[in-house]
Order: structure tokens, then C-alpha cells, then sequence
């Protein structure tokens, strides 16, 4: 029996489909590490490499994010035509599961390892369901080893992915992630998790912590870094900005290789980070927060939301002064989405302000609603300036052409966001 797993493509001209930087989908590297061993596995990422809808397959697993869905059902519906099952899981689907029956064959909503291996059966058997939904949250300890393997001779720009971590115990009004894991923080014990690096460590020296937060309990963090010290990583993660104040555990982290952490400043309104329910978030200790990662060794990836209700067409200077004067190393600018399963499209949908369903254009980078204190037009403009105002030579020069340990990730990265920008902005013009 073969299963074929599907990453779609990101649409023509979107930034992220634009980076040359490519990371592998963990998500289908855990499925395959529950597939039965007599299934052969297979893995096409259409993002690196083009798929081949002739390839042999008893079954097709699809995952995608909400920008990724329209590719992915026109996928499904060309194995469809030869007869092939199809399925689809990951955050879109599992929001929107009526809408993904109407092209595959069957949908996985929620974490998928643990129904698999009955849909795999019921695939066998030819009794296949149409919903598949685990009856609670898997249990840490029993979260598989990624099958890697499936990964290699891939143009990844690495491979070394983990994940340690589910759930947040936030719930921010734009976030996904507590409607797919759930607001309970669920922590694989450390010591699997120092197994599953010593594996990986053979391939090379840089990982990737998946985690949404890593360090939201301390009284796991702390081992788990302490464990990794002298294991000869570079790694990166996802951090909330108050991880800056607490000295020990950010000094352990840094100790333990961390060279970078993707971290959400969203704004620097103080009323706007309350309405979205960013309760770690204070603006005015942003420069000193950005400081200590730095005293530390850790570079940071920092994210502004743009369009929300509190936002004016002032409001993109000011991030930008602001990053250029905290030596951001790097950022993103994402403008609100709405995406399915969010408070924030809950609410917007109730004030009638929802625009466009055109899910390609639910990438960040298209406005999708009616802002409340700007245009769309505005909204847009300012977005694309800002992108490209932080990403100009002179803006890199200010804030990462000074001697840091996190410049080799985050030198090549700049380089790489300024690229995917200019493709992006010419097939957009």
C-alpha cells in the first residue's frame, strides 16, 4: 500500500511562497511516524518541488493552512478523478470540515496521530468514514517521533523541526491556535524530548522549536535547557515578550544554544494589546525587553499586526522608528486575518465588516475586512511600505550589521525577506 502526503503550494506572489527558505511540514512527518510500517510513504512539498499527479497511490493526505486550500482541493479533486482516496487535515479543514467534504473523501479534525491509524485501517478495509475527530487531547507521552526520513534529498533549508509543547494558555482574538490544540499547555516529557535531539543532532547542529510558546511554564523550560547545554545546538523558537523578564530562565536559554525567538509585539498601543487580549504585552518596556534578549544572545523575529480597530494610516512609522531603534533583527508585518475559527472573524463576521472568502488572499498580506480608522487601500499601501522601508539596505544596516552571535541566522534571513518582497511586490504590479 503507498501513501502520498501533500504539502499544496503557497499562490503565485505571495511572500511566503516567495522565500527561498523552506521548512519541512512536521505535522506530516508525525503521520507518517504512525502510518503502519508495511504503507510505504512518500512526501511531495509542492513549495520545493513540483507534484506529480500521476505518482502511484492508495491514499493522499493533504494538509493546509487557510491560503493553501484552494490548491489543495483542486489536488484532491485530480486524484479523485483516478480513483484515488483523498484526505485532508491540518488548521483549515479542521475549522472549516464541511467545506473540505465537499472535495475529499474524508477530514481529520484537530491532532491527527492518534485517529490515523483507524483511518489508515478503515482505508484497508474499505470502510472509510467521513469525519475523524479524536475524542480529547492527545497525551504528551505518546506524541511519536517525527519520521524524518521522509524529508531527505528535499531542499530544506533544515530539517532538525520539534515540537515539545501544545496549547497556550492565551487566547488572543486573531490566534488559531487555541481553537486546533486547545487552551490546556501540554508538555512532552523533557527527557524524550533530549532523546529525540540526540537523534537529531547527528544531522547537524541548528533546530527548530515549533512550540507556539516555549517557555510559558518555566518549571519545565528550565530542565529541558539546562538538559541541552553542551549538546552543541543553534536553535530558535517562539517566545512571548515577557520572556525577557525573567533573567534565569532567558540566561539558560542562551546557554543552551537558543540564537533566536519569534517574538509577537503586535503593537505598540497599550488599549489595542488589551482588546486582543495580549495580557503579556507592555509597550513601554518594549526597548528594554528587546535589550535582554540581546544581552543574551537571542535575536528576535518580532511581530506587528497591522489593521486593527485602534490603527489610523500614523500607525506605520512608528514601527518601524521603533524597530530600527530596538535593532530588531528581524520582523514580520501581517495584516489582520480573519482566519476561520478565530474570535476575531467571529466578531467581524457579527459587525458585518468581512469582505473577501477568496482563502489565497487570507496570506497576511491582503485585506480581507473593512478597517475600522483607514481604508483597505490605506491598510494595504502602508503594509507594502513598511515591509519595504525595513527590509532597505540602509534600515538592514542600523539594525544587524553589529557583531551578534544570531547574525548567522538572521543576516541570511534579511537578505531572504528582501528578496521575497521585491518578487512579491513585481508579480503584484
Amino acid at each position: 500500500m503507498k501513501l502520498l502526503l501533500v504539502s499544496p503550494g503557497w499562490p503565485r506572489g505571495r511572500l511566503w511562497g516567495e522565500l527561498g527558505f523552506k521548512f519541512p511540514s512536521l505535522s506530516l512527518a508525525a503521520i507518517a511516524a504512525v502510518t503502519p510500517p508495511h504503507w510505504e510513504v512518500a512526501l511531495c512539498d509542492e513549495n520545493i518541488e513540483p507534484l506529480d499527479v500521476t505518482a502511484p497511490a492508495d491514499l493522499v493526505a493533504i494538509t493546509a493552512m487557510t491560503p493553501q486550500a484552494p490548491r489543495a482541493y483542486k489536488i484532491a479533486a485530480l486524484f479523485k478523478a483516478r480513483g484515488v482516496t483523498v484526505v485532508m487535515g491540518g488548521f483549515h479543514a479542521s475549522n472549516l470540515p464541511d467545506e473540505a467534504l465537499r472535495h475529499v473523501d474524508a477530514v481529520l479534525v484537530g491532532e491527527a496521530e492518534t485517529v490515523w491509524p483507524q483511518l489508515v485501517a478503515d482505508v484497508e478495509r474499505q470502510a472509510l468514514q467521513r469525519l475523524y475527530r479524536p475524542t480529547g487531547l492527545i497525551d504528551m507521552t505518546a506524541l511519536p517521533m517525527a519520521r524524518r526520513e521522509i524529508f531527505k534529498g528535499k531542499k530544506y533549508l533544515l530539517t532538525n523541526t520539534l515540537q515539545t509543547t501544545r496549547g497556550c494558555p492565551f487566547d488572543c482574538e486573531f490566534c488559531s491556535v487555541t481553537a486546533f490544540y486547545g487552551r490546556k499547555y501540554r508538555e512532552r516529557p523533557v527527557d524524550d524530548v533530549l532523546a529525540e535531539l540526540a537523534v537529531i543532532r547527528a544531522d547537524n547542529s541548528f533546530a527548530f522549536f515549533v512550540d507556539d510558546n516555549l517557555v510559558a511554564d518555566r518549571r519545565y523550560a528550565l530542565p529541558l535547557f539546562e538538559g541541552m547545554k553542551g549538546m552543541g545546538f543553534k536553535w530558535l523558537s517562539h517566545a512571548p515578550i515577557d520572556f525577557a523578564r525573567d533573567a534565569e530562565l532567558m540566561r539558560a536559554a542562551g546557554e543552551a544554544g537558543c540564537i533566536g525567538m519569534f517574538v509577537g509585539f503586535e503593537s505598540l498601543n497599550e488599549e489595542a494589546l488589551k482588546a486582543m487580549g495580549k495580557v503579556t504585552n507592555r509597550a513601554q518596556s518594549y526597548l528594554d525587553d528587546a535589550n535582554a534578549f540581546r544581552d543574551h544572545g537571542i535575536g528576535i523575529l518580532g511581530s506587528f499586526v497591522l489593521g486593527l480597530d485602534s490603527d489610523t494610516p500614523a500607525v506605520f512609522e512608528p514601527v518601524l522608528r521603533f524597530c530600527e531603534e530596538a535593532r530588531l533583527e528581524a520582523a514580520i508585518f501581517p495584516i489582520l486575518t480573519p482566519y476561520p475559527g478565530t474570535a476575531v472573524r467571529e466578531r467581524l463576521e457579527a459587525q458585518g465588516r468581512i469582505t473577501s472568502n477568496d482563502w489565497r488572499d487570507y496570506d497576511m498580506g491582503h485585506v480581507n475586512y473593512v478597517p475600522a480608522k483607514m481604508t483597505a487601500v490605506e491598510l494595504k499601501a502602508g503594509h507594502d511600505w513598511l515591509n519595504k522601508s525595513f527590509y532597505s539596505f540602509s534600515s538592514m544596516y542600523r539594525r544587524i550589521f553589529k557583531l551578534h552571535r544570531s547574525l548567522q541566522v538572521f543576516a541570511p534571513m534579511n537578505f531572504g525577506f528582501r528578496s521575497a518582497i521585491r518578487r512579491t511586490a513585481r508579480v503584484e504590479g
